[in-house]
């Protein structure tokens, strides 16, 4: 009789669990399992149900019911769009090595180097013209004393930078 019962719902139950999880953005097959389940428990307590088309079209739908508001209530660990925000504390760490990396580097530039990187870096945001004031240097060869410092910064840099790659 369970067999029979099984094999003549399976059609419809598979028809009904499609049209309504992805409505309910579920998953076919769990709201099958989950009303095959109610099923059983259904013939174990009270025998088979008198309309079975009906009963499964309604256990369906209630399935489907309760997947939505389980869903809409349950947040997974982890996902809180404000961790996402907030730096933590291996970020700021990195931050702060990068920072004090680029300043050892920049104090190991040659001749009006570090002045003029220093300038550049400077929380003032300077313009220009501020900073060739600083610096005594015309506002027109500041452009290319830049290039040359930034590219000596540059060679400064890659060894440390190249030292942590991963290698192989």
């Amino acid at each position: 009789m369970t067999h029979d019962l099984v094999a003549a719902l399976h059609p419809l139950l598979a028809a009904e669990a499609i049209a309504e999880a992805h409505a309910g953005g579920g998953e076919p097959g769990d709201l099958e399992q989950a009303v095959w389940l109610r099923l059983l428990e259904r013939l174990e307590s009270d025998g088979p149900p008198p309309d079975p088309h009906g009963w499964l079209r309604k256990a369906v739908r209630a399935e489907a019911r309760r997947t939505r508001r389980t869903t809409r209530r349950e947040r997974p660990y982890g996902t809180d769009p404000a961790d996402d925000l907030r730096p933590g504390p291996e970020h700021h760490v990195l931050a702060t090595a990068r920072y004090r990396a680029l300043r050892d580097a920049v104090r190991r530039l040659p001749g009006r180097c570090p002045r003029l990187v220093e300038a550049l870096l400077s929380p003032k945001d300077l313009t220009y013209r501020e900073i060739a004031g600083e610096l005594g240097i015309s506002q027109g060869s500041l452009g290319p004393e830049r290039s040359r410092c930034l590219g000596c910064l540059r060679r400064l840099l890659t060894p440390e930078v190249a030292a942590c790659e991963a290698r192989g």
